[in-house]
């Protein structure tokens, strides 16, 4: 699926936009399942918190900010099954990863109209901390992205860097994983617009960020993540909970027993 100049690029900056993974219908049914989840379990709230909020907006901004979220979407709706698991998106993952490919998590993240949450500078690795870089975030978009709604944006080449420290802690007690305001900033990312069914596809070590939604619209993205299964994950988000094949197989290394049940 993907040329050879698609992997350099991905594997240069840390960060690929695949146009038209998704078909019109099925972006149409997800667009649907995703109200129906909003509908039904998702949750609404400030979101991340810490010393960031107050460097992105102004207070009266800040107090209103909000973001919907919900994990795990492909258990609850087997149109996100389908997503997670399509074989279009699997063979170019598969391109960057290697052979063997296993999904680890979906997540909801949708910008409420007007002033839907930004995003501080941050790499995924403090979230669900895993050995290396061999797992790959895949963003579905259900809307156009622009600046105006928020888009996706990354620091380019930052991967290269590794897992970097993140403020956790302020003198409040602990706060939301950010990279420090005052060395990292949005004004310095490459921005990646994207369409309905496109999907923008990074490296779990490329630091990224957004602006917030001005719009009168939400602003729609579900977080897809997959990692080589020899990568194995140290901390956070799903720890210790097997994930589904997408390509290739799961290879026995020496000391690994079977996978859990319960």
């Amino acid at each position: 699926m993907l040329t050879q100049q698609q992997v350099d690029f991905y594997h240069e900056h840390g960060y690929l936009r695949i146009p038209e993974v998704f078909t019109p219908e099925e972006t149409q049914e997800l667009s649907k399942e995703m109200d129906r989840l909003v509908e039904d379990w998702a949750f609404t709230s400030p979101g991340w918190n810490g010393p960031w909020r107050l460097a992105y907006m102004d207070p009266e901004t800040e107090k209103k900010s909000k973001l919907t979220a919900m994990h795990d979407l492909h258990f609850y709706s087997v149109a996100w099954m389908r997503a997670a698991t399509n074989r279009k998106l699997a063979k170019a993952l598969s391109q960057l990863l290697g052979d063997n490919v296993e999904l680890h998590h979906t997540t909801m993240h949708i910008k409420p109209p007007q002033t839907g949450h930004p995003f501080p500078m941050h790499q995924d690795n403090p979230f669900y901390g895993h050995q290396d870089g061999r797992f790959i975030d895949v963003l579905v978009h259900l809307d156009d992205t622009s600046h105006e709604n928020g888009e996706i944006r990354f620091l380019d080449g930052s991967h290269k860097m590794g897992h970097l420290d993140h403020v956790t802690e302020t003198e409040d007690g602990p706060c939301s994983p950010h990279l420090p305001t005052d060395q990292f900033h949005l004004e310095d990312t490459v921005a990646v617009p994207a369409k309905a069914g496109d999907v923008v596809l990074f490296c779990i070590d490329t630091v990224h960020g957004s602006y917030i939604n001005q719009t009168k619209n939400p602003r729609r993205l579900v977080r897809m993540g997959y990692r080589d299964p020899q990568n194995r994950q140290e901390y956070g988000q799903s720890m210790g909970r097997p994930g589904v094949m997408v390509s290739g197989y799961r290879e026995r290394k020496e000391g690994d027993e079977l996978l859990p049940i319960a």
